[in-house]
């Protein structure tokens, strides 16, 4: 597989990844896999901001609605399934596009992620048992000392996340972090990673735009057919989150809309600064397609894969 080459388009939420995806596999003539943790729950579409009927039919999307929010899924699955995937492509196809914001799913594809220990049941019940009885911040803590490293990226409102870091760093005697990133995996492909960023004030523009829209689109509705199962972890997301503090009356709709808009530009802004710390990512403007395919085209033609 030396020629083969999958194409890593990235960037921050609402900055026009999907569009840029859709017209660089049109050119290329090849498939996209979602590299999005959210887009893959099938009951989180307008949420999330998944591509549409229209947008699947320009371009033949995987890992978009494949799972239940029911569902347990992990960044190591994600890296199993995306593997799969793209060596299937390859077997009639030289290159594949892989899109998305979630820093997790990229990392794993992109540098693998061991297979974690099982954690030891005993341990996994004390640590619940300090959660409900002291609440996060007290399993913060231990996090933040163990592991200062994914303590700064891991999302501090996701108690799944941040207690199975713990698991592991009192599991393994070392850092989650450490475990995650000590050994990158060589892939038997060219990994092209594209990042798209724009001027900050367009970009919160753009997603304050994007939430209105998400909302003329029956948001409300969608989060309360989900209302009843708010604690599964899969729902402890951006624009999900807000409305169910209003359907619980802490609240008001307004303020609701207006969380999730900053809570969705908070998010923006994460992922710029961990994206920005990867120094094989080549920064364009979304607007920029075209720069975009001559850069991908060079790059491939210096692989020897026929355009």
């Amino acid at each position: 597989m030396g020629h083969k080459s999958v194409i890593v388009i990235t960037g921050p939420t609402g900055v026009g990844k999907t569009g840029l995806s859709i017209e660089l596999a049109q050119t290329l003539h090849c498939s996209i896999i979602s590299a999005d943790s959210r887009q893959i729950f099938k009951e989180m579409t307008i949420g999330t901001a998944a591509p549409g009927p229209e947008q699947l039919q320009r371009a033949k999307h995987y890992l978009v609605g494949t799972r239940s929010i029911f569902d347990y899924y992990s960044a190591y699955e994600y890296e199993q399934e995306a593997m799969e995937l793209v060596s299937r492509h390859f077997q009639e196809k030289d290159y594949v596009i892989l899109t998305g914001g979630s820093m997790m799913y990229i990392d794993a594809f992109c540098n693998g992620i061991d297979e974690l220990p099982t954690i030891d049941q005993e341990l996994r019940e004390s640590l619940q048992e300090t959660y409900q009885k002291e609440g996060l911040e007290s399993i913060r803590r231990q996090l933040k000392m163990l592991d200062p490293d994914f303590y700064k990226q891991v999302d501090l409102k996701n108690p799944k996340r941040v207690i199975h870091a713990l698991e592991i760093c009192l599991m393994t005697g070392r850092p989650y972090s450490e475990l995650r990133t000590n050994t990158k995996k060589n892939r038997p492909f060219r990994i092209i990673k594209i990042g798209l960023d724009m001027d900050r004030n367009l970009l919160h523009h753009r997603i304050n735009q994007r939430v209105e829209q998400m909302i003329q689109e029956g948001l409300e509705q969608e989060a309360r057919d989900l209302h009843e199962h708010k604690n599964l972890n899969s729902l402890n997301t951006v624009g999900y989150r807000e409305l169910f503090d209003y359907f619980d009356g802490n609240i008001s709709r307004e303020k609701a809309i207006e969380l999730i808009k900053r809570n969705s530009r908070r998010y923006a802004r994460k992922q710029l600064s961990w994206f920005r710390r990867d120094k094989e990512i080549n920064w364009f403007s979304p607007d920029s397609s075209e720069e975009v395919f001559t850069f991908v085209k060079n790059n491939i033609k210096q692989t020897g894969v026929r355009i």
